[in-house]
């Protein structure tokens, strides 16, 4: 991505030993490399202190949740995990790579987007917040990890009902002792100096535990490791590597919202009625033919899970563009696939057999272009459409 990062032209990959190109394998490509920068190991983002309670599958089978596994869980985006200032020596390798990983993803995203790719990475809003040169505070915790944004607004909330009552002179100052934090005295929380989640991270020296006396400090420590000091040097390296391909600076005429819109393009739900006007049907097909009305209310049904799945099966990528599918270009296009016993049947003389239940629907991901068999009945084209979805994913070939 380095030697391609500052030319001009589209970047479109091929693969060896697979004879796809075009679009569906660069989606692909796009895909994958989301994927592996989402890993656990490399460190570059932190978990949810809530993703064990709330995370989700984003496979439709076992066999894809495996993968997940490796992939850090973070339900409300990802955010960069905060490594101390002074790294120890036996980290020092580790960090290097972080270093060299966000820069990787800051010339991977401007290289989406100016090639008009998708990625899927599911970017917390103030991540996106960061990329456009804002800066964060103590409530856009809450945006990524909640349950540690919670905490510290609640104990700012101690610190701010205690400066109030010594500004009340004499008359308060007995009240102060009866400040709690869920009915408990701060100095039992056994709360130190260290980023909760991370020990390793020294917010300050010595063994002093936290305390009424000094929790202002604590909390404002705590918000500058875990939305400054902490991951500064990573953005650094983002930044760096995003110039690469042009300047980030132009990325300042959008909101968080829209970026997140053209980096991974649209969610959306898809109903049966509406989906008949943004698909070409075509070959053998009409908007009214049996098997296109079974795929039309399987489409309707789809979990998002599904969707995703179905979505990258036949596009190479798991998100739809901004516009979602009525924008998609080339337009989805469903044609009928014929049996291949039916024409080796027909070869030999005798009449076509009913043999389109025993085949797989095939796509070919440049033209966003799926083959589809005309099955008997919806509850077949279901069950082989997911294991074609299923046994599909990461190969060209041709179909």
């Amino acid at each position: 991505m380095e030697m391609y990062s500052s030319q001009k032209a589209v970047l479109e990959v091929e693969y060896f030993g697979e004879v796809g190109t075009g679009l569906g394998p660069t989606l692909e490509f796009y895909t994958l490399l989301s994927h592996d920068l989402q890993k656990v190991g490399l460190g570059m983002w932190r978990t949810s202190s809530s993703s064990s309670e709330h995370s989700v599958e984003v496979g439709v089978d076992e066999k894809l949740n495996g993968e997940d596994k490796e992939l850090v869980q973070a339900p409300l985006g990802l955010f960069p995990r905060p490594w101390p200032s002074a790294v120890d020596t036996a980290d020092g390798n580790q960090f290097t790579k972080v270093i060299e990983y966000f820069r990787l993803l800051g010339r991977v995203m401007a290289k989406a987007l100016q090639d008009g790719r998708l990625l899927d990475l599911p970017m917390s809003t103030s991540f996106y917040k960061l990329v456009l040169g804002q800066e964060l505070d103590l409530y856009d915790i809450l945006s990524f990890d909640a349950e540690l944004g919670k905490t510290l607004q609640e104990l700012q909330a101690l610190v701010s009902r205690k400066q109030y009552i010594e500004s009340m002179g004499g008359l308060g100052q007995d009240k102060i002792s009866d400040l709690h934090f869920r009915g408990t005295p701060v100095e039992d929380l056994c709360l130190d100096f260290t980023l909760p989640g991370y020990p390793e991270y020294v917010l300050k020296a010595g063994d002093q535990n936290v305390d009424l006396s000094n929790l202002e400090e604590y909390v404002s420590l705590v918000v500058d490791a875990t939305v400054r000091t902490g991951i500064g040097r990573q953005m650094e390296a983002f930044r760096s590597g995003f110039n690469q391909v042009f300047d980030i600076s132009a990325l300042q005429t959008f909101s968080p919202t829209e970026l997140d819109y053209l980096l991974c393009g649209r969610r959306e739900l898809w109903k049966a009625e509406t989906l008949v006007d943004h698909i070409k049907f075509d070959h053998g097909y009409t908007a009214k033919s049996p098997a296109i009305v079974y795929l039309l209310e399987i489409m309707g049904e789809f979990t998002p899970e599904q969707q995703r799945a179905f979505c990258q099966f036949v596009t190479g990528a798991p998100r739809l563009p901004p516009g979602g599918l009525a924008v998609l270009n080339p337009k989805l296009t469903i044609v009928r696939k014929h049996s291949s016993s039916a024409s080796n049947t027909a070869s030999n003389g005798n009449m076509p057999s009913e043999s389109a239940d025993d085949d797989l629907p095939s796509v070919m991901t440049c033209a966003n272009y799926l083959k589809l068999p005309p099955y008997s009945t919806k509850e077949i084209m279901y069950k082989k459409l997911l294991y074609a979805i299923n046994e599909g994913q990461g190969s060209f070939d041709l179909s």
